[in-house]
């Protein structure tokens, strides 16, 4: 890899549709395609490793950046994100999961693996990989290899995660330039440009990722609405029962049920009356 070489990917095991409204609130400008069945690829336009901070310090690193933009994506989702990154002295992944703490793996330049590989092995479990045959090729990435660099490195995981149905589309792959991996995606059938558009929308594109979640029913819709009124139905009783009673501890309860019934009820209006505008 040469010093025009760095790159950068972020992977989501899920599709464009699902990944879209997440990748709004990263404030960053990125197109966004398809990478296979289950899979989405997002391609930074900009190139913030680059940038000096706003008091004019060092740029941060790209695996940084992308280590940041990972965890993001992947707080509060149902699917895993890997940042995949590369520059002229390393190369490397890093894997987000929910709140769990972040897995990464670095090579340098020449394929000279720095990292550890209980990370291959959390790796492989959190992406449901085969415990004997992916394992022992992703364990062979973190052996010694004179004829692998870095680049050759990446693209070994990559083969493994075609298992899982991941296609990257040629021309998106380690030891791409920024620019070149920009260009690629814009021309990709049903790619799409991502962008901030202000906290009003990325407001609405977090609500609506909740609702098209495994959460979506309990938070809108005939049984969101079945639930808010019999907490409303059951907190009144309650919190009348409890005060008659002088039951701090009861009466607390159906206020609080008061509460969650009456916020439920207001969610549903309040999303209604934004789709209408």
């Amino acid at each position: 890899m040469n010093a025009t070489s760095t790159g950068a990917l972020l992977l989501c095991r899920a599709d464009p549709e699902t990944v879209r409204p997440l990748a709004h609130l990263l404030r960053e400008q990125m197109l966004l395609t398809r990478a296979g069945e289950e899979w989405s690829v997002l391609v930074p336009e900009g190139k913030p490793w680059r940038d000096t901070g706003p008091s004019g310090g060092d740029p941060e690193p790209v695996d940084r950046v992308l280590g940041g933009w990972a965890t993001a994506l992947a707080v509060g989702s149902p699917w895993p994100v890997l940042a995949l990154w590369w520059d002229a002295d390393r190369a490397g992944y890093t894997l987000a999961a929910g709140f769990r703490r972040t897995v990464g793996y670095i090579w340098l330049a020449d394929g000279t693996p720095v990292g550890e590989d209980e990370a291959m092995r959390t790796f492989a479990a959190r992406l449901g990989l085969d415990p004997v045959l992916d394992l022992q090729a992703l364990e062979e990435l973190t052996r010694p290899d004179p004829d692998a660099d870095a680049e050759a490195r990446l693209r070994g995981l990559l083969a493994v995660l075609t298992r899982t149905g991941l296609t990257l589309p040629a021309g998106l792959g380690p030891g791409e330039s920024a620019d070149r991996l920009r260009s690629v995606a814009a021309v990709q059938r049903g790619a799409e440009r991502v962008e901030w558009a202000g906290w009003r929308d990325a407001v609405r594109a977090e609500l609506d990722a909740v609702e098209n979640s495994s959460l979506g029913p309990w938070v809108r819709g005939p049984r969101a609405r079945a639930i808010a009124a019999a907490q409303l139905a059951a907190g009144l009783p309650l919190l009348l029962w409890g005060a008659r009673r002088r039951s701090g501890g009861w009466a607390t309860a159906g206020a609080l049920l008061l509460a969650q019934g009456a916020l439920g009820l207001a969610y549903h209006r309040a999303r209604a009356a934004t789709e209408t505008r």
